[in-house]
């Protein structure tokens, strides 16, 4: 198969985009360069003087950022190589190639290495060109400059080949969703993410007013690794934007300060979104007990209120929210056996102590918690609450991260604020802390059990330890992303302390002669 023929075959997306002037072609060069980076092929087609050489130079300005930046045609030289940006920049023009195999006399692969690579004339360079790629070809409008249109307007067909396609979609929906609104001209600031795949971006106005942006492509589905299924599927992981959209929806409906969403695109995952701020509900000395206990009180609200299963996404489309059952909390515990034991404690297991751990927690888990449900937010702890001063009550916490979100024990979110993996929270504050949130709740329903609460709490919050050792070691070791490390002897403190309730007695006779390091850690 030739490769024009092969590039056929690839995933692609197409955009078109009508450049009436030369600021129209800085915008597309703009837009551009937010998608591109080291490694990528941008292969610039069209007639002579369609305005290839005219977008190159205001791309390699833009991705350089020297806007007075001198960038000839190649056409003679055959190559420009630019330093700067996000990596080196090559712009070649095979105009005057007259067989791909040129290319290697002109030491080709060396120069275009880990490069960005900006090629006109990419049809002469054969089997030498990638076929994930990102293509633009430039025509001149048949009525520019007779009275269809301003002289020398041209139409840019921008199609994303391969791994490019799902880049170029996404960026396109971004502009779909700006162009009618007020944030069309915003400045984009990248945002800090979080250990998941989104990315956030917050849009500012001349006034100072901003929003957010999140980015969250659809979760791809792993391996099945039990019956047929992913890990993100046993779990009760969101597969894309549906479930945050419901229940932020659900959460405002009800009085809680979530996002509002102005607009989003369900196929790329793409959302734009009230900006709550940045101040957290901690301070410089760690928790601020005063923002933690309207966070508890926020729980014990949210708790209190007779919440619906099914939620509207829009006009048509409602989400359920699944149930945090037996098999997605079993899944999740046993990320410790396959992370943190053989990589942070060099433990060796046995398949026998493998089998004794799964069965242990199945147990626990089935004769441990009550029936009592309702929304668990999953990521309820400080780095997704918001601090909003201006607000009253429980609106004064802003709720982030809510898209795992599914029908659990109450006292899941209160051990996740409770016992916050990020930041030490001193056994006094959290007594208080508790007390505080067990009041209120007897307040709404005198038949609160906290005996039965104090159960619950103490085996969630195990089995949260024990997920995040897991999850924090794999970050680590699979994701390269070592910081969650620091995090990990504050998550085995926390797991030793509520070993210590008698209805975990059987499983913490299996931490200690198996992960003593979690007790020695602890002492």
């Amino acid at each position: 198969m030739g490769a024009e023929a092969e590039l056929a075959t690839r995933p692609e997306t197409v955009w078109l985009r009508r450049l009436v002037d030369e600021a129209a072609t800085e915008a597309l060069a703009a837009d551009i360069a937010e998608l591109v980076g080291a490694g990528d092929l941008i292969t610039l087609s069209g007639d002579l003087g369609a305005g290839k050489t005219t977008f190159a130079r205001a791309l390699i300005r833009r991705l350089t950022g020297e806007p007075n930046l001198e960038v000839p045609s190649p056409t003679f030289l055959l190559m420009q190589i630019y330093d700067g940006g996000p990596a080196p920049i090559v712009h070649a023009d095979f105009y005057r190639i007259e067989r791909p195999d040129d290319l290697v006399e002109l030491g080709w692969d060396e120069a275009t290495d880990g490069a960005l690579v900006l090629v006109e004339w990419p049809d002469r360079g054969g089997r030498h060109l990638g076929l994930d790629r990102l293509d633009i070809k430039f025509t001149l409008d048949p009525a520019s400059g007779a009275g269809g249109g301003p002289a020398g307007s041209r139409t840019a067909t921008v199609t994303g080949f391969g791994a490019f396609a799902a880049r170029l979609a996404r960026a396109k929906a971004i502009q779909d969703i700006l162009e009618p609104t007020s944030w069309r001209d915003a400045q984009r600031h990248f945002m800090q993410g979080d250990a998941s795949t989104r990315s956030f971006e917050r849009l500012v106005k001349d006034d100072g007013s901003s929003a957010v942006l999140m980015i969250a492509p659809q979760r791809p589905d792993g391996p099945p690794i039990r019956y047929g299924k992913p890990y993100s599927a046993i779990a009760r992981l969101a597969e894309d934007i549906r479930p945050f959209i419901a229940v932020d929806k659900g959460l405002r409906s009800h009085g809680f300060s979530a996002p509002e969403i102005y607009a989003f695109d369900l196929s790329t995952g793409v959302i734009l979104m009230e900006d709550l701020g940045s101040e957290p509900i901690i301070n410089d000395a760690g928790v601020d007990v005063e923002r933690y206990v309207s966070a508890a009180s926020a729980l014990a609200r949210l708790h209190a209120t007779a919440l619906p299963d099914v939620l509207p996404i829009g006009d048509d489309e409602t989400y359920r929210i699944p149930t945090y059952d037996l098999d997605a909390l079993s899944i999740e515990v046993e990320l410790l056996l396959d992370w943190y034991a053989p990589h942070c404690a060099r433990a060796q297991l046995s398949s026998g102590a493998k089998a004794t751990f799964v069965n242990l927690w199945r147990r626990t888990l089935t004769e441990g918690l009550t029936t009592d449900s309702t929304w668990t937010l999953r990521d309820y702890h400080s780095p997704n609450l918001i601090w909003l001063p201006r607000r009253q009550g429980v609106a004064q916490v802003g709720m982030v991260d809510f898209q795992d979100c599914v029908l659990g024990h109450p006292a899941y979110d209160v051990v996740s604020l409770l016992q916050d993996a990020r930041v030490d929270v001193p056994d006094a504050a959290e007594l208080k802390l508790l007390s505080h949130y067990a009041r209120l709740r007897r307040e709404a329903d005198a038949g609160f059990d906290m005996g039965d609460f104090a159960r619950a709490y103490a085996i969630l919050g195990a089995q949260r330890a024990t997920k995040i050792l897991g999850i924090f070691t794999r970050l680590n070791v699979r994701d390269h992303k070592p910081h969650y490390l620091a995090h990990i002897p504050r998550v085995e403190k926390y797991l030793a302390k509520d070993m210590n309730h008698p209805v975990l007695a059987e499983l913490k006779i299996w931490y200690e002669t198996n992960l003593p390091r979690i007790f020695e850690i602890a002492a």
